[in-house]
Order: structure tokens, then C-alpha cells, then sequence
């Protein structure tokens, strides 16, 4: 009598219907996701089909955007847009590094819940508010700052303002309303959210490293410096970009602080300039089929940076994943 060889039984568990359902749910936002950002990219694409049409590559490359025009471009418009996040950056990123390691590694429990609160308070606070306080506040004080740089750094292309700066009745109105300045309170914006997000990957580093490092010798600043940051190189990447995002697309604010003007020029002191969103907030209201298209394709410009600052955090992150070079 032959006897059939034991065969393995396949097992197949049962999955509860609680997570079927969460991954189903799971799953349908990732795609909603994926289907809005796709429509809204092809919505866009295609309102712009008729500026880019008639305008073609000169689109890209002429200053002026003035409605009834023969050539119409977004060249000053884009760049002002690049200049302000850049300040904004500039400003935010130290500041929000220093403000997260102070709290995760610093503060004392107290003053630690009250600052985290703060933070959140500010990155709740409505633009507008920015816009206000930027406006009738901080304008009259960093004009000052404004000429300071023009006066010792003015060698530098970014630094330079048309105007005489060791006159005794200076020109106060060359520094107002500037890309500087509009920059400088957007960065006041993007700041909770950079350091939200890197003070919880700091707050996440290892114990186990803390203590091996301390075991080792280490000061408190040693440990950040070999574990703390190592760490959360991920964080602040991710951050730094997420404000960055938010520096591009900012308008209200933009708006109630730069004056309008279409020029291609790299100096950020000097009076006048106009980001893509706040172009796309004044002119939107009164704008023909013709114009409202151009502003489309505007807004598609926009689309495209933020995407394309987005990928490159996105990448940068993924292979610099929190925790992989960390070294005691």
C-alpha cells in the first residue's frame, strides 16, 4: 500500500473586516490624492494652452505682463517669486534649526509645552495678519536694516539699490516695499512649520545613542551634533522644503507689501516686485477669457515649481532617511 507524501496545507488567515475596510480606506486617499493632483495639473495645461499658443517660448521670457499688450511673459514675475522664497529661506531655515533644537534639547519641561503651543500659534495665525503686522510695523524698521546692507555689502548684485546711500536725506522709499521685505515676513509664516517638523525628528533621536554618547564623553552639544543631527537630517530637509512650498505660494501677504512691477532685476533692497500668486490675486477679479488664460498659465508655472521643489525633497529624503548616518 503506497502512501501519499506529506504535503504542507496552505494556510490563508482571515483578515478582520476592520482591515479590509482600512486598507481600502488606506488606499482610496492615496489615490484621491494622486487624482486631484493630476487634475488640477491638467486643468491648468490646458486653460494655458491658448496664452502659450499665441505667445510661444516668449511667453517664458518677456517681463512685462500688461493685459492688451502684443507680448506678454511671466520672466520678472517668476523671478521675484524665486527672490522672495529665497529670503524667506535664508531667514526661516536658521532660525527654525535653532528654535527646534532649543526646545527638544534645551528647554525645560514648562517653557517647552508653552513654546510647542506657540508654535502652533503662530502657524495658525491667517496670513493677513502677517500682512498687516509686515506692512505697518516691520516696514519702517528694516528699511533701515535695507540700507545697512546697501551701504557695506552694496559690492554684491543682491544687495545693490540705485540710489545714493551715504546721502544725509536719504531715499526711504527706494527700500520700501521690497522683495526683502515681503521675504522677511513670509519667513516669519513658513518658520512654525520647518520647526514643527524638525523638532519631532530631533525628539525621536535614539536614547540609546544619546546615552552612549554621553558614556563616551560627549558634551550636550557633541550629542547634537553626532546623534541630534545625523538624525534628523531627514526632518530638516522635509521642513526647509515644506517651507519653501509655502514661501512660493504665499499671497495675501505678498500682496499688501509689494508694489507692483514688471522688471527683470536681482536686486532685493529696492522698491517694487510681484510674486506669480499675488499677480494671479490682483488681476484675477477683472481679467477677459484672453487674460484670465494667461493667468492660468501663470498659475501652471506655479504648479510646476512647487512640484519640482516637492520631487527634489522627496528624493534628497529617501536617501538620506533619519537615522542612517548617525554616528557616535
Amino acid at each position: 500500500m503506497t502512501t501519499q507524501a506529506d504535503r504542507p496545507r496552505p494556510v490563508r488567515p482571515s483578515v478582520p473586516v476592520s482591515d479590509r475596510v482600512f486598507r481600502g480606506v488606506v488606499r482610496a486617499s492615496g489615490a484621491a490624492v494622486l487624482v486631484i493632483m493630476g487634475s488640477i495639473g491638467i486643468f491648468l495645461a490646458y486653460q494655458a494652452i491658448p496664452t502659450l499658443r499665441e505667445f510661444g517660448w516668449v511667453f517664458f521670457t518677456e517681463p512685462s505682463f500688461v493685459p492688451d499688450r502684443p507680448r506678454l511673459g511671466i520672466a520678472a514675475v517668476g523671478l521675484f517669486t524665486l527672490q522672495v522664497a529665497g529670503v524667506a529661506i535664508v531667514i526661516a531655515f536658521p532660525l527654525a534649526v535653532a528654535t527646534a533644537l532649543y526646545i527638544s534639547e534645551y528647554a525645560p519641561a514648562r517653557l517647552k509645552r508653552t513654546l510647542i503651543a506657540l508654535l502652533d500659534l503662530m502657524a495658525a495665525i491667517p496670513s493677513v495678519v502677517y500682512g498687516l503686522f509686515g506692512f505697518v510695523f516691520l516696514t519702517p524698521q528694516i528699511i533701515y536694516l535695507s540700507r545697512w546692507l546697501s551701504k557695506y555689502l552694496g559690492f554684491l548684485p543682491f544687495f545693490d539699490v540705485k540710489t545714493d546711500v551715504n546721502a544725509a536725506a536719504w531715499e526711504q522709499s527706494m527700500y520700501t516695499s521690497s522683495p526683502f521685505i515681503a521675504g522677511f515676513v513670509v519667513a516669519m509664516m513658513v518658520l512654525p512649520f520647518a520647526a514643527a517638523i524638525m523638532r519631532e525628528v530631533f525628539a525621536q533621536a535614539p536614547l540609546g545613542e544619546r546615552e552612549g554618547a554621553l558614556a563616551l564623553g560627549s558634551t550636550r552639544w557633541g550629542v547634537i551634533r553626532s546623534v541630534v543631527l545625523p538624525f534628523g537630517k531627514g526632518g530638516i530637509i522635509g521642513g526647509s522644503m515644506l517651507a519653501l512650498g509655502r514661501a512660493l505660494g504665499e499671497t495675501i501677504a505678498v500682496v499688501m507689501i509689494l508694489a507692483p512691477v514688471f522688471d527683470i532685476r536681482f536686486r532685493v533692497l529696492e522698491n517694487g516686485g510681484v510674486t506669480i500668486s499675488s499677480l494671479i490675486a490682483l488681476r484675477f477679479g477683472e481679467a477677459t477669457p484672453s487674460q484670465l488664460s494667461a493667468l492660468l498659465a501663470a498659475g501652471l508655472m506655479l504648479f510646476l515649481f512647487t512640484l519640482a521643489v516637492n520631487t527634489v525633497a522627496s528624493t534628497i529624503v529617501a536617501r538620506t532617511r533619519s537615522g542612517s548616518a548617525t554616528e557616535i
